[in-house]
């Protein structure tokens, strides 16, 4: 590996940086998945919702003191703020955790996109390398030729392997960012629905006692 190594030339270099950073926010991402997974409560989020319905919010604050679930913080956001804009409440604080859920992917990104642009840039100069060998020694010396395209060969193997490699890990977080802010729209919608139900039925209440 070393030797193929070296036989890439100098762009090996900023493709091995490339290939750690991707290989690094793959392992990052996938500890903050995994914890993420561990602290979601389904079962929690249901009986906050039964509690909801009754109007129980101080039983809701008991029940979900200490809880690091990202739905539950959102919903405990938007009953927090329910006498003054629930829903926008719940809006800013899915955004922070969507943001959290989102972060280094950019970086990842932009690695899929630039290690393949790299050895295709290596690709360039071990071509040139070639010719200029070839029109300096002429066809005498044709391992000094396949050297350059060696190294051109590499290079582009190399780019396409990192960038093949953090495809698949990076349209999988997408999609547990996707399939997330579905489950964060449906609770947050439901909460709401279900404030809503509340409102009015006081409303009702207060109209007949008058």
């Amino acid at each position: 590996m070393l030797n193929i190594f070296l036989s890439g030339g100098p762009v090996m270099y900023p493709l091995l940086a490339c290939s750690i950073i991707s290989l690094t926010v793959i392992i990052e991402r996938s500890i903050f998945w995994v914890t993420l997974n561990r602290r979601s409560n389904r079962r929690l989020l249901d009986e906050i919702m039964d509690l909801c319905e009754s109007g129980n919010w101080e039983a809701v604050r008991r029940k979900t003191a200490g809880s690091k679930d990202p739905i539950v913080k959102i919903l405990i956001s938007g009953i927090l703020h329910r006498r003054y804009s629930m829903v926008k409440a719940m809006e800013a604080s899915a955004a922070d955790e969507t943001k959290r859920m989102r972060r280094f992917m950019n970086v990842l990104d932009t690695m899929i996109t630039v290690a393949p642009l790299l050895g295709i840039f290596g690709t360039v100069i071990g071509i040139i390398n070639s010719f200029d060998v070839l029109g300096t020694t002429g066809i005498e010396h044709p391992e000094f030729v396949t050297a350059g395209i060696a190294q051109a060969l590499i290079t582009t193997a190399a780019g396409l392997g990192i960038a093949i490699l953090s495809v698949f890990p990076y349209n999988y977080f997408n999609s547990l960012v996707e399939d997330a802010a579905i489950h964060i729209e449906k609770y947050a919608t439901s909460l709401e629905i279900v404030y809503e139900k509340l409102a009015q039925k006081d409303l009702t209440i207060e109209g007949q006692q008058q």
